[in-house]
């Protein structure tokens, strides 16, 4: 990739004209976890070294803030058990897309004027009861694969992405040489951009619906070339986009198939592949099997 800030004209190439609609059969609903296979997870299986596991997941938030408008429910029963025992029941509530809870992106989760992913119209798919298309209990499975992360403030030098420098692809192509990790089919790429620093001497990231640091859309070509399954990210798209698209990088979800896992906490992974010098790793991502959901809290972990 060169390393120019791409054109509108450019930007809607990247979506409308490399699109994979098609590519594994018009009726599928899985997406670029096609490329999973049985050889894959047992690839993902043998770059267990350590086995140290290291959790990608933000606890469950059920505080109100600034980038959490519609805070996690999470309600307790006591019970009394005769004789002289008990149970503790629960209830949980969430309202899981925003910027506060880490979950998983189903294909049915975004679009744009030209349709879902494959083509379908959303007018057709999505229902109050739920979406009959692309939707999360499609992935069942798990994903399960090798995962690579890309450490951004390494690379730069500085605690965290910021407004003024956007993550660009031709950046997470030059980090992932730097690294010395290749870019696979199927692979899970973990975009760490420092949030957890970000937050700590600024507003909370997500809070401000005006701008927030994150990956630039130039980076959807680099997420088509490298023929990945899932993007892992902790700051998602750059916002303002500058671009005259609803959906920057989201838009991956719709034109390439790929899913997203928004909200990743990545500080504990990106220390712990510094610690043991290696950016490669076995991913497990498992949603809730729910049937026509838009995707599904998860708790991923890393197994180094």
């Amino acid at each position: 990739m060169n390393n120019k800030i791409p054109t509108a004209d450019e930007i809607l190439s990247y979506i409308q004209n490399d699109r994979n609609w098609g590519r594994w059969g018009q009726d599928d609903q899985i997406g670029a976890v096609n490329m999973i296979d049985n050889n894959k997870r047992l690839q993902a299986a043998g770059l267990v070294k350590s086995g140290r596991a290291v959790s990608l997941s933000r606890e469950f938030p059920k505080t109100p803030a600034a980038n959490n408008p519609t805070p996690a429910q999470h309600f307790m029963n006591r019970n009394e058990r005769p004789p002289r025992g008990g149970s503790a029941t629960d209830f949980y509530g969430v309202s899981y897309h925003g910027q506060a809870n880490t979950h998983l992106d189903a294909l049915c989760h975004v679009w744009d004027e030209n349709g879902m992913w494959n083509g379908r119209n959303p007018d057709d798919v999505i229902t109050f009861q739920g979406s009959n298309w692309g939707s999360v209990e499609h992935w069942k499975e798990g994903i399960i694969t090798r995962g690579i992360l890309l450490d951004v403030p390494s690379y730069r030098g500085q605690p965290f992405a910021s407004m003024g420098s956007p993550i660009h692809g031709w950046e997470l192509e030059d980090i992932a040489k730097a690294q010395g990790v290749s870019l696979e089919p199927g692979d899970a790429i973990c975009v760490y951009g420092g949030r957890e620093k970000w937050n700590e001497t600024n507003p909370m990231w997500g809070s401000d619906p005006s701008g927030r640091p994150g990956l630039h859309a130039s980076c959807l070509k680099f997420l088509r070339q490298s023929d990945c399954c899932l993007l892992v990210w902790d700051m998602m798209d750059y916002m303002p986009s500058g671009y005259d698209i609803p959906w920057s990088v989201h838009a991956a979800i719709f034109a390439y198939g790929i899913g997203l896992l928004d909200n990743a906490l990545l500080e504990p992974l990106a220390d712990a592949c510094k610690e043991e010098n290696r950016y490669e790793f076995m991913l497990t991502v498992n949603p809730l099997r729910v049937v026509g959901g838009t995707g599904s809290p998860v708790n991923p972990i890393a197994i180094l």
